[in-house]
């Protein structure tokens, strides 16, 4: 199913510091159009009116938002579609409290966690597993959000495969049945995140974040019974992903220095990179076979399938209306503009092999429910007991994959030692050879000296 990128822009409240010098843009959500006001310094720079799939003005709510441009990606999760949904901006345009929220307004997050399982529980004939992680991108570093050991900061590994797709290999999953408890994980991901203060922000996100949820789904009962026998073992597979991006900035108004800079730099460099990849894409740079970047930064890396790829993928960018962020506004916008001209190719995951975890479970399930409460065990001790084992059993899983990549990490590491301490002997010896040479070039160039004077008696 080819579809476009849809983009949407949500234009924030000014703050105390910019109501002095007011907004400088148009914006109409009833026409989806935003346009620098005539004589305002946006409009000075570049008059472009810009239309999008939706625009927000400072009163719209987070709800809003969210029904407008998530909902429909959650529907199609829970049906196998992988979905993306990401906020872009500047620093301090909001992205984060579209993307988070507070508990007076819940952010595109929660308010998903909340769909997912509501049409979990509205769901007839269908087994659901979902399973939850939390990745930060921190000067292109990787940290897993669900774990306090530091050492998994350099344990993480990108691959991919023909079912699994893109992934990040030794990041830690929970099996997770509420939302309730999806949102307690995402308190304690939050806190471990890194937020420092700059002059545009007093908690401003250091790193990118990636909240994925998988969501398998199997026919059960009549369903199961009634399906053809190829589709009768298929797994439904989707992936979600909902993106918190760093903001771009620029040193002169953020103030930052020192580590804070060297922040900046990366996430400036990330997204310069997510940039061109949108614009290679618009320019159909894939189907005349040209190379584009997703493999020069992790986030295009991970995303890769969302830009373009096997995904329902919507982008919220966030800018502010004021005059003093005019040209950071409209570079958001030409962003946005790219971004919407991007199609992507989704279709249903459906797997009838091991790799969906629901299936590699099965057998041990089974067995454990006839043991607990015959084939029908419904009961909540039951199903306790089932999701404790399933979580044991994933925990094991990723525990086996932790390990692989540690020794994958150690051999590469003694390879790469190994290489250096061949090539430092070979020069090493080439030093003592040509050394040796030299020394019997100088010997064959001796030759005995004459006396100024003749010898006599």
């Amino acid at each position: 199913m080819a579809d476009n990128i849809a983009v949407s822009v949500r234009v924030r409240p000014l703050n105390s510091k910019e109501e002095s010098k007011g907004a400088a843009w148009d914006i109409n959500s009833e026409t989806n159009a935003i346009a620098p006001q005539a004589g305002s310094s946006a409009g000075t720079t570049d008059s472009t009116s810009y239309q999008l799939d939706n625009v927000f003005d400072p009163s719209c709510r987070t709800k809003d938002v969210y029904d407008r441009t998530t909902r429909g990606i959650i529907e199609s999760v829970l049906n196998g579609f992988n979905g993306t949904v990401f906020a872009y901006g500047q620093t301090s345009s909001g992205k984060t409290h579209t993307m988070q929220g507070s508990a007076e307004e819940p952010g595109i997050i929660p308010l998903a966690v909340h769909d997912v399982f509501d049409s979990i529980d509205h769901s007839e004939g269908r087994e659901f597993l979902v399973r939850v992680s939390y990745l930060e991108i921190y000067n292109e570093q990787m940290v897993d959000l669900f774990s306090a050991d530091t050492r998994r900061v350099s344990r993480l590994q990108i691959k991919e495969d023909s079912e699994r797709g893109v992934y990040v290999s030794g990041l830690k999953e929970e099996i997770v049945t509420s939302p309730t408890q999806v949102l307690e994980l995402l308190r304690t991901g939050v806190a471990r995140r890194h937020v420092g203060e700059t002059n545009m922000n007093a908690e401003s996100s250091r790193s990118h974040t990636i909240f994925r949820m998988v969501v398998e789904s199997r026919a059960v009962g009549e369903n199961a019974s009634g399906a053809a026998n190829g589709a009768q073992d298929a797994v439904l597979v989707a992936t979600l992903n909902l993106v918190d991006l760093a903001g771009s900035e620029r040193v002169v108004k953020t103030g930052a220095e020192g580590i804070r800079m060297k922040e900046g730099a990366n996430i400036n460099k990330s997204l310069l990179n997510l940039g061109i990849v949108i614009n290679k894409l618009t320019e159909g740079a894939e189907g005349k076979g040209s190379h584009i970047p997703f493999r020069d930064s992790k986030l295009t890396r991970i995303l890769q399938p969302a830009l373009g790829g096997n995904s329902k993928t919507a982008i919220v960018c966030n800018v502010t209306p004021a005059a003093a962020h005019a040209e950071e506004t409209h570079s958001t916008l030409r962003f946005a503009v790219r971004a919407k001209r991007v199609c992507n190719n989704a279709t249903v995951n459906e797997v009838v092999s091991e790799s969906a975890l629901i299936k590699r479970q099965q057998r041990e399930i089974e067995e454990l429910r006839k043991k607990l409460g015959g084939e029908g065990g419904v009961s909540q001790e039951v199903e306790e007991e089932i999701n404790a084992l399933r979580r044991e059993m994933l925990e094991a899983e990723n525990e086996r994959e932790r390990l692989a990549n540690e020794l994958e990490i150690e051999r590469e590491e003694r390879e790469r030692a190994e290489k250096a301490a061949s090539a430092k002997i070979s020069n090493l010896t080439n030093l003592v050879l040509k050394s040796s040479a030299m020394d019997a070039d100088g010997a064959c160039d001796k030759r005995p000296k004459r006396g100024n004077r003749r010898e006599t008696w």
